[in-house]
């Protein structure tokens, strides 16, 4: 039997027709204030959702609960694009119209800014990642990398291998870090100490990899957008690994490993975003709550999956503890 889908508004429940879904999902969709632009999201330490509204400059956090939301603003200019939840359970933010990094620390409602030195020039700041010492390491699509080194409260900034496209970023368990460039097509691993980088050519050329996610082994897994594939990297073996992704026109945007080792993808092209089970090689969908739902980025906690519908002004919840996704 078909699961329905339910959706909350900014401040009451809302009634909406049943919507079909794969059969394993329990979802929820929530409607954000003033039609929002959402980009990306962040499992929050209370159980709550925060999210980077772009056009507004502000950081959303959503109450499952009670679908309420409150919005803190991030200063003057912001274009917030990423969002993480350090390990430190304060929100990471990629700031391109403040071109810095901000932190929000949900303990005392702060917000701080780090700007890059100001000779970089605008940088198109894409995504953070915290590497094993706490540092936050990021992207920029105009061609650069960086990193803040939390510590000693500084901003260091390369210029990325081949030119414009840096764009995903992720952490390994052992706490490296890698990203990959949508416009050069490559991916690349991150010397922690020098800064330096190694890229790592796709299996195709032009493939267009967007995003980047470790799984518990330390494997990396790409969503790539002009290929329509989804990619394995294995650094052990310097092997990589592909499967096409399902539906008409695959435009792979987001990817993201939850903690079954499933991988979750966003396939633009059939509005809906593919669970995808290494063991059996098979993808179980969850469509979109409405037609071009574009969710560029999916995070997620233990048995929840995140989705930010950018089309649509929500942000849909998926559980996974109920789900067979393993059959």
């Amino acid at each position: 039997m078909n699961k329905t889908l339910k959706v909350f508004g900014f401040a009451t429940v809302l009634a909406l027709s049943s919507v079909a879904v794969a059969a394993d999902f329990e979802t929820k969709v929530f409607d954000l204030p003033n039609g929002q632009y959402i980009h990306d999201i962040a499992p929050a330490p209370d159980g709550g959702v925060w999210y980077t509204a772009q056009r507004d400059g502000q950081l959303g956090i959503l109450d499952p609960k009670t679908g309420s939301v409150k919005l803190v603003n991030l200063g003057e200019g912001s274009k917030p694009h990423g969002v993480i939840t350090g390990k430190d359970g304060n929100a990471w933010i990629t700031d391109g119209g403040q071109n810095g990094i901000v932190r929000y620390n949900p303990k005392d409602g702060s917000v701080k800014v780090w700007k890059l030195p100001e000779d970089t020039g605008y940088t198109n700041m894409n995504t953070p990642a915290m590497d094993g010492d706490g540092n936050i390491w990021f992207t920029g699509q105009n061609g650069f990398y960086g990193k803040l080194d939390v510590a000693k409260d500084e901003i260091k900034i390369w210029k990325a291998p081949k030119g414009r496209g840096a764009y995903g970023i992720t952490a390994t368990p052992t706490g490296d870090v890698w990203f990959v460039s949508l416009a050069n097509s490559y991916l690349g691993k991150i010397d922690r100490k020098t800064g330096e980088v190694a890229v790592v050519e796709p299996a195709r050329e032009k493939a267009g990899p967007r995003r980047v996610w470790s799984d518990s082994k330390g494997d990396l897994w790409v969503s790539e957008w002009n290929s329509g594939y989804l990619a394995r990297y294995t650094p052990a073996t310097k092997e990589w690994k592909s499967w096409q992704v399902p539906g008409e026109k695959p435009q792979n945007y987001a990817v993201y490993v939850d903690d079954k080792d499933v991988v979750w993808v966003s396939q633009w092209g059939a509005n809906t975003t593919y669970a995808f089970d290494p063991k059996t090689e098979k993808f179980k969908g969850v469509p979109g709550s409405k037609a071009d739902a574009n969710v560029r980025q999916i995070l997620g906690r233990p048995g929840q999956i995140l989705l930010p519908e950018s089309g649509t002004s929500r942000i849909m919840i998926v559980r996974t503890d109920t789900a067979a996704l393993t059959n």
